[in-house]
């Protein structure tokens, strides 16, 4: 038998571009996801998560250190793409996580751990993944490693293309192998990142569901979230069958939300890419059998938060320079304080997928969005502020920034200060912008295949 008041091991799952709207437990009828279902309902789900970031790099980085991506000057996916005829300029930012930068894997292992990551990184420089490479995963406290990219556009849906079956296996391997020390286990899924692949038979199965072509609900994808949660079956069971697996600590979150169509609502407003809430928001469940009473949570936590929170499950000691809050108190009651007075977000990049540079700032239920290239720059074309209050108007849909103007003026300087405080880089108007240039828009990656949207 474990003992009661060992230390559990904690396996860490992130799924790669997954919004709430894509799980079952968030209210969806067209995706199937019952093995996370039953992980939230054994468990706590958060209905207000936040990641830290709308794309892939900063909020990962973000989820492992506990600190904002402003703070670490993380802000764009790796590597990033500039436009020709930018309005405004980029900062310097830093496209890798340094080594001196304390990870959850780094923390734990010197705290007696195992550590493992197996999947998706995209926090070293380049993608030539080496063992042992600085910056790569052994580099940052992670002794067993598998790293794993999305596939290419040809490849065969029948053959495991996301590799969700083969990270499974991995993680089954290590969390049940016989150990003496405890285990810290992150499976970093590439799914349900594009390209969209995923077995003929499933894909046809929800192409006949009602509602396949409304927005949001995309037959590939709802095929490639059902294997995976599958495969999170398969995982679960075999953590059952051990001492030490049936007192695991399982977290489940994704690193931003889903890619789409910006403008069109699923049901929230928003895509990867942007700080509307469906770019930002993002299911978090945690689940721990006889430890964790099941319960729903309402208060806004954000992804700096999980980094202190596992090291106070595992009993060991968290930084005290960390953004990120323990959401311990917030799991053991409803009543607890929300952790942060206010949430921030700092995106000061042209993606080709994005709307455009922005900020946001959400207090209680009021959220306002900075739209650079108005507040920096000369763009008359659109607001520099919106302003929602997002109890009445969740979806995003009334700009109120001119029937409140006390409190965006208010919220923007709170944003303001925080940008300072934390020491984010801002951007600057180009002096070489030509406004009939065209060349505005960032471009996609080498390799990528483009925005089907048009976006």
């Amino acid at each position: 038998m474990v003992p009661a008041n060992s230390s559990p091991d904690i396996l860490l799952i992130i799924a790669d571009d997954m919004g709430v709207h894509q799980l079952g437990c968030h209210g969806s009828t067209f995706y199937e996801t019952p093995n996370l279902d039953r992980l939230a309902s054994e468990g706590v789900r958060f209905t207000r998560a936040y990641s830290a970031s709308p794309v892939c790099s900063p909020a990962r980085a973000a989820l492992y250190t506990g600190l904002h991506p402003a703070r670490l000057h993380l802000t764009n996916f790796i590597p990033g793409t500039e436009p020709a005829n930018p309005r405004l300029l980029t900062p310097a930012w830093r496209p890798f996580l340094p080594v001196a930068i304390d990870t959850l894997g780094d923390l734990c292992k010197a705290g007696g751990y195992t550590t493992a990551h197996f999947g998706k990184w995209h926090l070293a420089p380049d993608y030539h993944y080496e063992p042992g490479r600085e910056m790569d995963p052994e580099s940052q406290g992670f002794e067993h490693v598998v790293v794993t990219r999305k596939p290419k556009v040809d490849a065969d849906p029948e053959s495991d293309p996301h590799h969700i079956a083969r990270l499974t296996d991995e993680a089954i391997r290590f969390l049940t192998a016989p150990r003496d020390q405890p285990a810290v286990c992150v499976l970093a899924h590439n799914a349900l990142h594009r390209p969209e692949l995923a077995p003929a038979a499933l894909v046809e199965k929800y192409q006949r569901k009602p509602g396949a072509d409304e927005d949001g609900n995309r037959p590939v994808i709802a095929a490639m979230v059902e294997e995976l949660d599958s495969n999170l079956g398969r995982l679960m069971a075999a953590l059952q069958k051990t001492e030490r697996g049936r007192d695991t600590l399982v977290v489940f979150t994704s690193d931003h939300g889903a890619f789409g169509c910006s403008p069109n609502r699923k049901p929230l407003r928003g895509a990867k890419a942007d700080l509307y809430e469906g770019g930002i928001r993002v299911p978090l469940i945690f689940h721990r059998p006889g430890r964790l009473a099941a319960a729903v949570r309402e208060q806004c936590v954000i992804g700096m938060d999980l980094l202190p929170t596992l090291l106070g499950f595992a009993g060991l000691p968290v930084p005290g320079n960390l953004d990120g809050r323990s959401l311990q108190p917030v799991l053991a009651s409803a009543d607890a304080p929300p952790p942060h007075e206010m949430l921030c977000w700092h995106f000061p990049h042209y993606h080709h997928l994005g709307l455009a540079p922005c900020g946001a700032v959400r207090r209680g239920d009021w959220k306002l969005i900075e739209w650079f290239d108005a507040s920096l720059g000369s763009d008359t074309a659109g607001p520099a502020y919106e302003l929602f209050d997002l109890a009445a108007d969740p979806w995003e849909q009334r700009n109120l920034a001119s029937d409140q103007p006390a409190l965006r003026d208010e919220l923007a300087q709170r944003l303001r200060h925080w940008r300072r405080d934390v020491g984010a880089q801002e951007m600057a108007p180009n002096p070489d912008f030509d406004p009939t240039a065209g060349g505005m828009r960032a471009g996609p990656p080498p390799g990528d295949p483009g925005n089907p949207f048009g976006e």
